[in-house]
């Protein structure tokens, strides 16, 4: 039996790197919350874990009655013990999941080496060396640096007035700072700190991104990279808002108004190539690459930035694509919006 888990505090948890970690409130209430995601992708037999079974319950039926899916068993942590689990997918591995799955009985998770290799790998370096790699491709643009100090953060900065500043385990949204020609006294205390837990910081150029996109991979641990399929998603202050749900020409259509579609198939196979030998014994499971469409400086074209980030987990890029495409053929955009509780709206485009 495949238990599934959605543990949208991954990022948060890996950067801690505890075994006992809370999640911040609104990482709760997430999980809390849309615990039933996974039922768009998991199998009959699985089992998803859930706080709430009748809530889950109810808010799968409501996700189902939009977006369509079949029947799925949800369990709470009290059931863990009484089921023969042979197999974890959460949404990513880290040492808080591995504790907390332990507690309740379910023996089938990865050591505690395995996850620090997950945790070495997540690492935003790794989407530096591969966009080294990328880069070459002509049509792309896009650079990374590493800053172990204030100092090298401020020296980069004299090459570029406006620049991201990245911690290099953190969430969407809340480990980046976007900087101007100089830093202010709380933009240098949050990178120090940054350099003193983390040991650097990742600096870029703040590029005149149009469009947001990735494309959505899983390793099967033994040097295979599989495709799944393009991500058009939108962001705000580098926070996730929502997916676009189409058909994959559908959305090669919508690039290709910027670049062509010969340069995505490019990006494609390299990333399959760079990363099957560095995940091949080391990492199994749904990964994905973001990506962003930048207009150049003379305002007369487009280039690929092909890789933003490296998401070593699951995304909503995957969930997106787990949605069953609608019979009246028209596109949907699927976000996750906050009211009394998270929800998952999804209208048309």
């Amino acid at each position: 039996m495949k238990l599934h888990v959605f543990n949208p505090e991954h990022d948060l948890a890996l950067a801690a790197n505890l075994s006992n970690f809370t999640a911040p409130h609104a990482g709760r209430k997430l999980r809390a919350d849309l615990g039933c995601l996974p039922a768009l992708w998991a199998d009959e037999d699985d089992v998803v874990l859930v706080e709430n079974i009748e809530q889950a319950k109810k808010t799968y039926a409501r996700l189902r009655a939009r977006v369509g899916g079949k029947q799925c068993h949800f369990v709470d942590k009290n059931l863990l013990s009484k089921l023969d689990i042979r197999e974890v997918e959460p949404w990513g591995w880290d040492l808080a999941l591995r504790s907390s799955l332990l507690r309740y009985g379910v023996n089938a998770v990865p050591s505690e080496e395995n996850i620090e290799t997950i945790r070495e790998l997540s690492h935003r370096r790794h989407a530096m060396s591969l966009l080294l790699k990328l880069q070459t491709i002509p049509g792309t643009i896009g650079t990374s640096y590493l800053a172990e100090s204030v100092e090298d953060v401020l020296s980069y900065m004299k090459d570029y007035p406006r620049m991201v500043v990245k911690a290099p385990w953190s969430s969407s949204g809340r480990g980046v700072r976007f900087v101007g020609a100089s830093l202010n006294d709380y933009q240098e205390r949050w990178i120090s700190n940054v350099i003193d837990k983390q040991g650097c910081v990742m600096v870029e150029p703040h590029y005149n991104k149009v469009r947001d996109f990735g494309m959505e991979f899983e390793s099967d641990g033994m040097g295979n990279i599989k495709y799944l399929g393009l991500s058009l998603f939108q962001t705000k202050n580098g926070a996730y808002t929502g997916n676009i749900i189409a058909d994959e020409s559908e959305k090669r259509d919508i690039l290709s108004r910027y670049i062509s579609i010969d340069l995505i198939g490019s990006i494609k196979l390299e990333i399959e190539n760079a990363l099957s030998e560095m995940y091949k014994g080391r990492y199994k499971g749904p990964f994905g690459v973001d990506m962003m469409l930048v207009a150049t400086d003379e305002k007369d074209g487009f280039l690929l930035h092909p890789c933003v980030e490296i998401n070593l987990r699951r995304t909503m890029g995957h969930v997106a694509l787990s949605v069953p495409l609608f019979a009246d053929g028209y596109a949907r955009v699927m976000q996750i919006v906050l009211t009394d509780k998270y929800r998952i709206r999804v209208r048309k485009a």
